[in-house]
């Protein structure tokens, strides 16, 4: 595959490869994966994706280790097999034209909170709110790549930016590589505040009266599926 710039502007693919290991040996770094766990995609012109691998550890990876992908998941450049849940980050760019990069991690308290059945909530600060909008749905747990998860995952992908897995993890997405990380890096700090809060008793939001400002904020920003009304 030859070497070429992804859209006007925007980084050759050898700055890609560069960018998106360092996002996923970041993830190794915070604790956020462990062994094999944890994913990294970025959408290439077409069908095609920049991706991790599967079965090699974030923190041993390397730029050559990094495979792209064709349509079906077909490895054109890379010595390694592709990952079994790229179906999770196809389901998201399949709904969100406008999603260039996908984040997955097992990050662990925005997981403690997925496994107790809890969703991460965002109301508790305004800056969150703005970020990462009103709602972070924690999707119900479903076997792993299973035509419900997918289902599940689509639907939500049409109005957030990231949610959290039942039984599983984070998944984030954004307009690039950086975005989608500090999505997943944001929804894992507030999963932090979120159980220091309950273990002092309670976990207060917003006003209501609040919220519509900060999420026409958000939406002035350009933030947000309903902004963006692209493709």
């Amino acid at each position: 595959m030859t070497v070429h710039r992804l859209h006007l502007g925007e980084p050759t693919l050898a700055q890609a490869r560069r960018q998106l290991l360092a996002i996923a040996q970041e993830l190794h770094a915070r604790g956020w994966v462990a062994n094999h766990d944890g994913n990294v995609t970025l959408r290439l012109p077409g069908e095609h994706l920049l991706a991790t691998p599967t079965a090699l550890s974030k923190r041993v990876l390397t730029a050559a280790d990094l495979l792209v992908l064709a349509a079906r998941d077909r490895v054109l450049q890379g010595g390694r097999k592709a990952f079994s849940e790229l179906k999770l980050h196809r389901a998201v760019y399949a709904v969100r034209p406008d999603v260039r990069a996908v984040v997955h991690t097992h990050a662990p308290h925005a997981t403690a909170l997925a496994v107790a059945g809890i969703a991460v909530e965002p109301k508790m600060l305004a800056e969150s709110v703005v970020s990462l909008g009103a709602v972070i749905p924690l999707l119900p747990y479903a076997f792993p790549q299973s035509v419900e998860q997918i289902g599940q995952l689509q639907a939500a992908a049409q109005t957030v930016d990231a949610v959290t897995l039942g039984n599983h993890g984070v998944l984030a997405w954004g307009d690039d590589l950086e975005q989608a990380f500090l999505r997943a890096e944001l929804l894992e700090h507030l999963a932090a505040i979120q159980l220091r809060a309950l273990q002092l008793g309670r976990v207060t939001t917003l006003p209501d009266a609040d919220l519509a400002r900060l999420l026409d904020a958000r939406k002035k920003a350009g933030l947000g599926p309903e902004a963006r009304k692209k493709g």
